[in-house]
Order: C-alpha cells, then structure tokens, then sequence
C-alpha cells in the first residue's frame, strides 16, 4: 500500500486511521468537511473535491458518518421515529458514502490491487439485530452495506485486483459514542485504526463485496 485518500480524514477514527498509516509507511491524502469543506451529502461538493485529485490511490477510505445528527438520538422505540431524523442519517451514512464510490472509482488502479472500504457498523446488520431500536441509524447502516455489496459486484468487472468492502470498527471512544459507551467494550481511535490497517494489509479480490469487523470477522448481512 502507496497511496490512500480518506474521506473524513478530521474524524476520530479518520484523524487516527492516517496517522496510524503514515505511521507504516503510507502516503496520506485527506479530505474532511472541517478541513476541506467537503460534504459528502452534496454531489456537486463530492464531484468537485474528488475531481480535482491526480493520480491514483491504492486504498480509499470513506470514514465519514454519524450516530447523532442535529441532536436526534437512535430511538429506542420506533414511536420515537421522525422522518426528518430518518432522512438526515440516510444523506449522510448512505447517500454521503455511495456518492464517494461514485466519484472515487476513477482514482483506483485498474489492472492493480487495491482497497475501497466504508466505515459501517454491526448494527447495520439484519442477521444480527437480536434487540431491536434505532431504527434510523441501523436502516442507514444496513443501506450503506447494500451500496458497498453492489458496488462491488459492478466494480468486479472493470478493476479485477478491488476489494470493495464494509467494515465495522468496534465501538470506538469518540464524541459521537460518548452516551453509549456503559453497555460496549469499547477502544481508542488509536487502536481501532491500528486493527482496521492490519484489515486494509489483509484484503484481496476475494473478499469484495464482504462487510468485516475490526478482527477481520465476516458479519453476517
């Protein structure tokens, strides 16, 4: 691995992923909303900050998202559900990432290995969901997961050496968890970017498509 691009390089996980990856070796470019103006619900935003790139990069890292947004906590019962709530984490935790897929694709080798991953979560996962509640969070997550899965498939055709994949990071200690950290085991930014990495060295062609967690686990969709 030469060259990755991060998008929401400010991010806790995001901020750590690129120092753990400078770290190794890696040539780093990052692009954030806070730093770069980048927002990730805005095609035109997307198109422009990303089509102004040179080069290509080896690894594309989407680690954008959020559990909260505008104050709207995951509800624990679906007479909790506010469209508006619903809409806001599809824009930016389905709708943001697809967009990245979509305009980051040209900056990857072709004939080359490489990875594309989306930062997802395990609550994204249907086979997994044993307790219910957040229903905005957990629908955006799951819809993320199907856009990486059939990106995949597509991406398959024309870069052959790709791994496009969702990944979950473990809960990790960062303002958005900071409310829901008593019932998870959760890590640093530092070490949950350090054991996404040891997965970006660990991806090939053979896993696309899939959605993994942070110990190279394969979740169940």
């Amino acid at each position: 691995m030469e060259n990755a691009l991060i998008i929401g390089a400010s991010g806790g996980i995001g901020s750590a992923v690129a120092v753990e990856l400078k770290d190794r070796g890696v040539n780093v470019t990052g692009l954030s909303r806070s730093g770069d103006g980048l927002d990730v619900t805005d095609e035109s935003s997307v198109e422009r900050h990303l089509g102004a790139l040179e080069g290509q990069f080896d690894l594309v890292f989407c680690a954008t998202g959020a559990l909260e947004i505008d104050g709207a906590a995951p509800e624990k019962t679906i007479k909790r559900l506010e469209p508006e709530a619903m809409r806001d984490q599809f824009m930016l935790n389905a709708v943001g990432p697809a967009l990245v897929l979509k305009h980051a694709i040209r900056l990857v080798p072709r004939k080359e290995a490489a990875v594309m991953a989306v930062l997802s979560a395990r609550v994204g996962s249907i086979g997994d969901n044993g307790i219910g509640g957040w229903y905005s969070y957990r629908t955006a997550k799951a819809a993320v997961n199907q856009v990486v899965h059939t990106a995949a498939v597509e991406f398959a055709r024309s870069h052959r050496h790709l791994s496009c994949v969702a990944l979950h990071p473990g809960t990790v200690e960062t303002r958005f968890t900071a409310d829901y950290q008593d019932t998870h085991p959760t890590v640093t930014p530092e070490r949950a970017a350090a054991r996404l990495c040891d997965v970006f060295e660990r991806l090939g062609p053979e896993h696309t498509g899939g959605f993994y967690d942070y110990a190279f686990e394969e979740i169940p969709w």
